[in-house]
């Protein structure tokens, strides 16, 4: 799919494939071989009329949360209308400001970390939707659950509620691992010895790819991590040497240009 280019190693790219898209081209672009090794798979976790309803009426709501690229488009999948001018829509990182731009809301309607935040995350989005956040503020969270229904950190979630802010979650799709054959097992044991760089940006890739790879030596491999809990679970995978950086391509390219 991509020329490879000798001098540089290859960058492993770890989104789900229908996130993948804009990083294999961009790095490519910019320079560096690419190999797309989605660690996580995306499933819906209901079928569309039960998605539908689950949502309901964007009018009863202040405000919706969308917590990744997934959340927008599952509910685009299952013909949910873009929400209606006014709603404020939550955004935690750039891939979620653009899932929502391409269903067609508007850009002033998104709220989203600065884009100089140190980080893309709950964190640093709280002090930009803090001011909106009052008692009986309704809010809708859009997010998804891992294989074992874990559904993450709820930290945003409860600043929320504690400011009397009324919540209500909608589970739009899973999180699994992917399945492999054994050519693709191979592929990603050489990826694991042949010098390339790792670009995870979910620690529960991290995990799934420790499950995949259970004998897999990775002290003399190298990682990109994209938060700090992130590169938290990679060092704890084993891998020698890990970098932090924003999701940002231009980050992650500085990144990259340090391992060298």
């Amino acid at each position: 799919m991509f020329a490879q280019q000798a001098s540089r190693p290859t960058v492993v790219v770890t989104r789900p494939a229908d996130q993948a898209g804009p990083w294999l081209y961009g790095l490519h672009a910019a320079g560096w071989p690419v190999l797309a090794l989605p660690l996580i798979d995306i499933v819906p976790a209901a079928d569309p009329p039960a998605l539908r309803a689950a949502v309901a009426d964007w009018a009863d709501l202040d405000a919706a949360m969308f917590v990744s690229p997934a959340a927008v488009g599952m509910l685009r999948q299952a013909a949910v209308p873009a929400p209606a001018h006014g709603l404020r829509c939550w955004a935690p990182g750039a891939g979620t400001v653009r899932a929502l731009r391409d269903w067609g809301v508007a850009p002033a309607a998104i709220d989203r970390p600065p884009a100089d935040a140190a980080q893309m995350d709950s964190e640093a989005l709280w002090p930009v939707i803090a001011p909106q956040v009052r008692p009986g503020h309704r809010l809708l969270i859009v997010r998804g659950v891992s294989a074992n229904g874990h559904a993450g950190r709820d930290w945003l979630l409860q600043r929320c509620r504690d400011a009397g802010c009324r919540v209500r979650v909608v589970v739009a799709y899973r999180r699994q691992p992917p399945v492999w054959d054994a050519a693709r097992r191979a592929e990603a044991g050489r990826a694991a010895g042949d010098g390339a760089v790792w670009l995870f940006s979910s620690s529960e890739a991290v995990g799934h790819l420790r499950d995949l790879l259970p004998h897999a030596p990775w002290s003399q491999a190298r990682a990109i991590a994209t938060h700090p809990r992130i590169a938290e679970a990679a060092r704890a995978l084993g891998f020698g040497a890990v970098r932090i950086c924003r999701p940002a391509l231009s980050d992650v390219v500085q990144a990259l240009e340090s391992l060298l």
